[in-house]
């Protein structure tokens, strides 16, 4: 008997890369489990890269960079009084300034969000393994974040088709480009802190964190409501930080 139950296991076969991608938004604990035989998370990274690319590109053809700083100036009430109580050629002047650091932190975007996940994993990992006695290896927790994470860069598509469907460009807000969340249907005109609270209801990042839910637990070997509150926890605390920061910006 114990033959004929290890039998199923042993026939379990290996998924291919692309397998991983399809089965993490369709069947994820296929994907999760897999990861505990390889941690190769090369193929999502790589899919997050071209999305944040051709993001970036879309923006570059149809916005335009300098367009975009002065629509995240009106946003900010405060910027926007900063800016104006300088001389006109100051005001040029540092618009040129910020339309640089905005556009070359865009396209260093990939390798940021490579150091935010090394961080993001190393607080998940030491949460799941010293705080509920898991048992993750810090490679396959590195998959789980790249693999759960791919909802973000299906907004990054949605983002793109946004702009070519034609966009208006005064409109045009890179801190919240694409419908998923409440706040983007929200009027500018309400409390920056509702706002910010109303853009952390995002469908990609939820179905991401449910995502990284169902992963963590896996390659943790944890309950999924010790998962759970491992992430959902972490989002709340950074949810709460934003919305107190935009109290005071």
């Amino acid at each position: 008997m114990p033959e004929a139950v290890a039998q199923p296991e042993a026939s379990i076969k290996p998924l291919s890369q692309v397998q991983r991608v399809v089965d993490t938004l369709i069947a994820p604990s296929k994907t999760f489990r897999d990861i505990q035989r390889s941690a190769n998370w090369l193929l999502p990274y790589i899919i997050a890269v071209l999305a944040t690319l051709g993001l970036g590109f879309s923006i570059q053809q149809k916005i335009g960079w300098s367009q975009t700083v002065q629509n995240m100036v009106k946003a900010s009430p405060k910027q926007t009084q900063q800016l104006e109580q300088l001389p006109p050629e100051q005001q040029a002047k540092q618009i040129t300034i910020r339309t640089a650091v905005t556009k070359y932190t865009f396209w260093a975007t990939p390798a940021i969000a490579l150091i935010i996940a090394l961080i993001a994993v190393g607080v998940l990992l030491g949460t799941i393994n010293f705080g509920f006695g898991g048992r993750a290896k810090f490679g396959q927790m590195m998959a789980v974040w790249m693999f759960a994470t791919l909802p973000w860069s299906i907004q990054g598509i949605l983002g793109i088709i946004t702009i070519y469907a034609g966009v208006d460009p005064e409109s045009f807000n890179l801190q919240n480009f694409v419908g998923t969340n409440i706040g983007y249907y929200l009027s500018q005109d309400l409390p920056k802190w509702l706002i910010a609270l109303a853009t952390a209801l995002d469908a990609t990042t939820i179905w991401s964190l449910v995502l990284l839910t169902i992963g963590c637990a896996i390659v943790g070997k944890v309950k999924r409501g010790q998962a759970a509150t491992a992430v959902f926890g972490w989002w709340v605390i950074i949810v709460a930080l934003k919305v107190v920061g935009a109290m005071f910006s």
